[in-house]
């Protein structure tokens, strides 16, 4: 790990916690957004794989709590949750004026020093916790899940406390606000992740092909996807891998292409080129959706979570409105109707919506207002910088 710029003078002291970096993903995008925000930042992490992540995170000092140090944990760590409380708590923080804890496993819970401003951004509160416990239980190991009813009860407990740490809560949508709410007890003001969609683009070359883009998990209901395109015969590119892509394999038919990953101008072409992107999942916010639209294509999308705020129905995009083979086969006919009325320009402008600046003002206008109110200029020294990965 290289050391971080020291911090210019005058300048809040910053530290950002952040569950784990073990790769790149919607999560991780937010975090590099803060870095650029906050360039003297500190992180701080449960465990990190370097060799997974961009060179402007690990530019920065990176910190690791004791979890990275147990057996396995570099590839196990979500095994290693109930200690994560402990290891929070035992992270020194005095001389930091402000902490952003980005929150979707455990983050939130460090202990700031009196007058510093802690800002939370809430991707979720913790699924396994929550609204997808059931589902993780059911796919527990024989050993875990017996275990799981009495761990998760105090984990839950420990959860909600810690929500009061923060100074102010911040969700990546209203659907993640009203989850806080409810977990939680907490008010969050709504502050959408930042998507570079300058990055993205329509073409000239539109393909016969639907899109759907992902990690092959159950909550993304690539299975939905796959039973769907199977009865209709239509082509279908699915991007992603994950623990159901061997299952989803053994399903396709003969219309259906399956590759793990594309590099990113496989990516930006396969969103361009497509006739339409699938959304199936019930996501927090889900950015595919908004790279779709800033490629100038429309898309399908449940109807519930983060897509009623990033999709307009009926104009960059069509919903359907129960996770069903039958509901998305109808809305896929639906929209081989209604495209000759689509307009890219549309989707590009509400695409823009998302764009990085507009999440830079409102986080730093919250920052603003948090520091000026009387939080940000400890007199502690700030612990030594050294990198424990």
């Amino acid at each position: 790990m290289t050391f971080a710029a020291a911090p210019v003078r005058g300048a809040p002291r910053v530290a950002i916690i952040h569950y784990w970096l073990v790769g790149m993903r919607g999560g991780e995008r937010v975090l590099e957004r803060f870095l650029r925000l906050y360039p003297g930042a500190d992180i701080f992490t449960h465990v990190v794989r370097p060799e997974r992540l961009s060179d402007a995170i690990r530019a920065h000092t990176i910190r690791t709590t004791f979890i990275q140090k147990l057996p396995g944990a570099v590839k196990h760590y979500q095994k290693y949750l109930p200690l994560m409380p402990y290891a929070l708590e035992e992270l020194d923080l005095r001389g930091y004026d402000l902490v952003i804890s980005s929150e979707s496993g455990p983050a939130k819970g460090v202990i700031a020093a009196p007058d510093a401003f802690h800002l939370c951004y809430c991707h979720s509160p913790m699924r396994y916790l929550w609204d997808h416990y059931h589902p993780y239980k059911a796919k527990a190991g024989r050993l875990t899940r017996p275990l799981m009813p009495l761990l998760f009860h105090g984990l839950r407990q420990w959860d909600t406390t810690s929500a009061q740490r923060p100074d102010k809560i911040v969700a990546n949508s209203a659907f993640i606000a009203r989850r806080v709410r409810k977990a939680w007890g907490r008010e969050a003001d709504v502050v959408h992740p930042p998507v570079d969609v300058t990055l993205f683009g329509p073409t000239g070359t539109i393909r016969d092909q639907y899109l759907w883009v992902g990690q092959m998990t159950p909550y993304k209901r690539a299975d939905l996807v796959v039973e769907a395109f199977n009865r209709l015969g239509l082509p279908l590119l699915m991007v992603g891998d994950g623990e159901l892509s061997r299952e989803i394999a053994a399903r396709a038919g003969d219309n259906i292409t399956i590759v793990d990953r594309l590099d990113f101008a496989g990516l930006r072409r396969a969103y361009a080129e497509c006739k339409a992107l699938l959304f199936p999942a019930e996501e927090d916010f889900g950015l595919v959706p908004v790279e779709a639209n800033a490629s100038g294509r429309p898309v399908v999308a449940y109807g519930r979570g983060g897509a009623r705020e990033t999709v307009v129905d009926g104009e960059t995009g069509l919903f359907f409105e129960e996770q069903s083979v039958e509901a998305l086969v109808d809305a896929v006919e639906r929209l081989e109707r209604w495209l000759p009325h689509f307009d890219p320009a549309a989707a590009m402008a509400n695409a823009r919506r998302f764009a990085p600046e507009v999440f830079d003002a409102r986080i730093g206008g919250i920052v603003e207002q948090g520091l000026a109110g009387g939080f940000g200029r400890s007199q502690q020294p700030a612990p030594p910088r050294l990198t424990e990965a």
